[in-house]
């Protein structure tokens, strides 16, 4: 998308409430924390500042690249030496930042080479970003910087545009030279999203989904519940979680969130998990790329 100034300001505020949510949740982690209530008080804090989440506030451990989200009875507690990433956003009218950090929660900082990696290709790909740069190039210095560490990054994860009620919109921008088409364009809003790993570079689909999209409209079916439909309407297309409805009769929710599966118009998420079980760190900015240069969104 290509901001107008107004669009661009609540974009900014956007950017400060995410970046709120996330630097409150880097300092408040600690072992024997529950997930759920970190994910929960990012979310709140969201809410509170007038913007709401545009997925579900995420808490991947160690081996766990992405895609963690709490189910409304998860009582798993952050441990002694995880690595963890926070991963968090924010929207306002449906203009959407995304971002996220690594913590390390170990006494040692044992993982900390990792999550440095993760950052400073973040920072290298942020300094090459201009129009008509090719995605492929900015994947390759990921590369680069990540396996210059000691590391590799993962494969089969990109960053990726930010549209307007689109969480993930072109391009893609991957972590190494992949074969991916795109260039970024001036005005552009996108995030970028370096990961490195101790494994293999790949993560695959791994464990019980919390997070879905709808995609679109489904057929009349009498297994769909009118009221429990409607409610998953009002978030737009956006990713949402089991949780987000627990005010919901339950019975009448998971019969639709069945049917809505089933008939392929409801997307899961499930956790990403690296394919030889390594530790993942990872670190992510949203960024505009205006007339003035360079701007992050989420600093």
């Amino acid at each position: 998308m290509n901001p107008t100034p107004a669009e661009l300001e609540t974009l900014r505020e956007a950017g400060r409430i995410a970046s709120k949510a996330r630097n409150w949740a880097s300092k408040e982690i600690k072992p024997g924390y529950l997930l759920r209530d970190l994910q929960e008080g990012m979310e709140a804090i969201i809410r509170e500042a007038g913007a709401l989440p545009p997925f579900p506030a995420q808490t991947s451990r160690n081996s766990i690249g992405a895609h963690y989200c709490s189910s409304p009875s998860d009582r798993t507690q952050f441990e002694e030496n995880d690595l963890v990433k926070i991963d968090v956003g924010a929207h306002i009218d449906g203009l959407i930042v995304d971002t996220g950090v690594s913590v390390d929660l170990s006494t040692d900082q044992r993982w900390s080479a990792m999550i440095l990696a993760a950052s400073d290709a973040l920072d290298a790909a942020i300094d090459m970003c201009a129009p008509d740069v090719d995605v492929e190039d900015i994947g390759e210095r990921v590369q680069q910087v990540i396996n210059s560490a000691g590391f590799k990054p993962i494969l089969n994860l990109t960053g990726h545009g930010l549209g307007k009620w689109t969480l993930h919109d072109s391009p893609q921008i991957p972590n190494a030279r992949i074969g991916i088409k795109g260039s970024l364009e001036a005005g552009s809003i996108f995030a970028i999203e370096p990961f490195a790993t101790s494994g293999k570079g790949y993560v695959e689909d791994k464990g019980k989904p919390e997070v879905f999209m709808l995609e679109r409209k489904p057929r009349q079916s009498n297994k769909i519940d009118l009221q429990t439909l409607k409610t998953i309407q009002s978030w737009g297309g956006l990713p949402i979680a089991r949780r987000y409805f627990n005010h919901l009769p339950k019975k009448p929710f998971e019969r639709t969130l069945k049917e809505l599966v089933k008939q392929g118009v409801l997307k899961q998420y499930p956790p990403l998990v690296e394919v030889s079980s390594a530790q993942i760190g990872w670190k992510e900015h949203s960024i505009y790329l205006g007339p003035e240069g360079t701007e992050v969104l989420t600093a």
